[in-house]
């Protein structure tokens, strides 16, 4: 899964006219085909040549052999492949992919996340990283570093609006049949038992909130449409989403603010307006707080530039 989880997301994201906008390849130490613990293998066409003209490189999830866990080190033969990444090139691991990058010293001194499960016996091994297992994925700039499992597809739908916007990430989340935002600050790992009584989900209310987020909704409101309590409906809410509702309808807001500040030309203001914040004041307020930067700084930063690539992205 975790292999195919790069080309799955990355080939989903399409420009205007429909073309791929990356363009992603297989390789392996040797070309040689690779064993899994799943009982198949797994065979590619190139070796670790193919590094030195990726743009990004994507480190599929292994198991961190003896020797790294006694020693921290690399395998020379690996040691070796990573040397022949660019130094511009992005750099991503995938669950426990995260101790080659710590052990090629590629994490010294930053954040970084793993399987949850690992996290004490990384920082063990590796004290000079900062780990975090509370988090679905890390992104550091150059280098990103995902919690295990379907948490890769969220740090690639991350990838595809980082560089390419939120209508793009959007349209390739709907054409994976995923959710299409989770931050990467959500946990990792959250129960959610299924209702003893389906009709009593929150799923409807949260549904009616997402299409009314200009109006001034309280919880009072939510638990209304729900028929049931404030109480009951904060808990069900929590026990379904993994938050209280009110967080939740922050950061839908959020989300839809962040969307259009991407997608379109509208004023602060507007956009304060439409997602529930009442004036820009809110906005900024809220910005600053959750991602540190104002919402034109924001638009400046992620606002898609026009295609300047006649090539899609090399991802290997």
């Amino acid at each position: 899964m975790d292999l195919g989880i790069p080309a799955r997301v990355l080939n989903e994201a399409l420009d205007p006219s429909g073309a791929r906008l990356y363009s992603v390849t297989t390789c392996s130490l040797g070309g040689r085909p690779v064993h899994t613990n799943e009982g198949f293998r797994i065979v590619v066409d190139d070796d670790e040549s193919l590094l030195e003209e990726a743009d990004t490189v994507v480190i599929a999830t292994q198991e961190p052999d003896g020797h790294l866990l006694a020693t921290g080190e690399l395998p020379a033969r690996l040691a070796a492949a990573f040397a022949r990444i660019g130094p511009e090139a992005r750099i991503v691991s995938l669950c426990t992919s995260a101790f080659l990058l710590a052990a090629a010293g590629l994490l010294d001194g930053l954040r970084a996340t793993t399987h949850w499960a690992l996290c004490d016996r990384f920082t063990r091994l590796f004290p000079d990283v900062e780990v975090d297992p509370d988090v679905l994925f890390v992104d550091n700039g150059r280098i990103l570093t995902a919690a295990g499992g379907a948490a890769g597809i969220d740090l690639f739908l991350h990838l595809v609006r980082r560089d390419h916007g939120a209508a793009v990430a959007t349209s390739a989340a709907r054409r994976c049949v995923v959710a299409p935002w989770r931050e990467g600050g959500q946990a990792q790992f959250i129960e959610h038992p299924v209702p003893k009584d389906a009709d009593r989900s929150t799923s409807a209310t949260r549904q009616w909130a997402l299409n009314r987020l200009a109006e001034p909704l309280t919880l009072q409101d939510m638990a209304r449409h729900a028929h049931m309590s404030e109480r009951t409906f904060t808990r069900r809410f929590r026990a379904e989403v993994g938050t209280s509702p009110l967080q939740w309808l922050l950061q839908s807001r959020l989300t839809q603010a962040r969307t259009m500040l991407e997608s379109s030309d509208l004023t602060v203001a507007r956009i304060a307006t439409a997602c529930g914040f009442g004036d820009p004041v809110a906005l900024r307020k809220h910005f600053y707080t959750h991602l540190g930067l104002s919402p034109l700084a924001y638009r400046r930063a992620h606002r898609a530039p026009e295609p300047a690539r006649t090539e899609p992205l090399q991802v290997t």
